[in-house]
């Protein structure tokens, strides 16, 4: 990695607070663009071009990905006084939908809490905690990596909210329905290491636990309700979150704050609700609806 690639990812750090997933993302971008071309703070309009090539065999979204990181280094190069060109008009610009999110239908969701449920009923501690976990995911709608973060601190005393951190280091309260609170009590009891770690779910030597056996807990759950496991994720839960409490009738932009999405244009995602029940409300609902029509 050249020094200016890492006085970037050094600025998108400490300035915008990025996660660490997103700075090795971003990481892995730029050092196959250098593999490619050499130092982007030199790199020409020509070669930048050439990415073109590189790029050729990715899908239209890795491309629009790698196309979006270099186009802010050189946004910072040119701030930081290391270029006067911005060659970023040269970098491919795949035009490609973004894929409709995987949702679990109410029966899946049923089927994975009642064998949840079930297995919970034991107290071991284990399960109670896997029940916790999914009540979380579904209830509140929290990513994976905010939800195996949790502190303990954030069980809610006095009022029925999470202290969620989320992207960038933001902060936001997330409510916690009176199911999820009951697991939580549940887990809380029973929960080991009460003395030594501050993470809500501690997973030995002062961890908590990883993003990685989230998914396989969910993944081996749904296998066990009857499910297919390559359609359980945590971030099917958060989308089945998304998608329900719209169909209920949750307002687009209370969505937007409980997701903790930065700009409404990605909670709009969930609003590929089926057209069959659009017709179905605006036949029930618009004021028109119950007059009979003239002859």
């Amino acid at each position: 990695m050249s020094a200016s690639t890492d006085a970037f990812l050094a600025m998108l750090a400490t300035e915008r607070g990025a996660a660490a997933n997103t700075l090795a993302a971003y990481r892995r971008d730029l050092a196959q663009a250098e593999e490619a071309i050499g130092d982007l703070a030199e790199a020409d309009r020509d070669a930048v071009a050439s990415l073109s090539g590189e790029w050729a065999d990715l899908a239209p979204a890795s491309v629009a990905r790698k196309a979006s990181a270099l186009r802010q280094f050189f946004g910072f190069a040119i701030d930081e006084g290391w270029r006067s060109d911005d060659p970023s008009g040269a970098l491919p610009a795949p035009r490609s939908r973004r894929p409709l999110p995987k949702v679990l239908v109410h029966d899946q969701i049923a089927a994975l809490f009642a064998r949840a449920e079930t297995e919970a009923a034991s107290e071991e501690p284990k399960a109670v905690r896997l029940l916790a976990l999914i009540e979380l995911l579904y209830g509140s709608g929290l990513r994976a990596t905010e939800l195996v973060s949790l502190p303990l601190s954030a069980v809610p005393r006095d009022a029925p909210f999470l202290t969620v951190t989320g992207k960038g280091g933001t902060t936001r309260l997330v409510p916690v329905g009176a199911r999820a609170l009951e697991a939580l009590s549940r887990w809380v009891t029973l929960r080991p290491q009460a003395e030594t770690s501050r993470w809500l779910f501690p997973s030995g030597k002062g961890q908590h636990l990883s993003r990685v056996r989230l998914f396989q807990l969910l993944k081996a759950l749904g296998a066990r309700a009857g499910l297919e496991p390559a359609g359980i994720s945590p971030h099917v839960l958060r989308h089945a979150f998304a998608t329900h409490l719209l169909e209920g009738g949750a307002d687009l932009r209370v969505l937007q704050t409980l997701l903790g999405h930065a700009d409404i244009s990605t909670t709009q995602i969930y609003t590929h609700v089926d057209a069959a029940r659009l017709v179905a409300l605006v036949n029930s609902r618009h004021p028109l609806a119950t007059r009979a029509t003239s002859d």
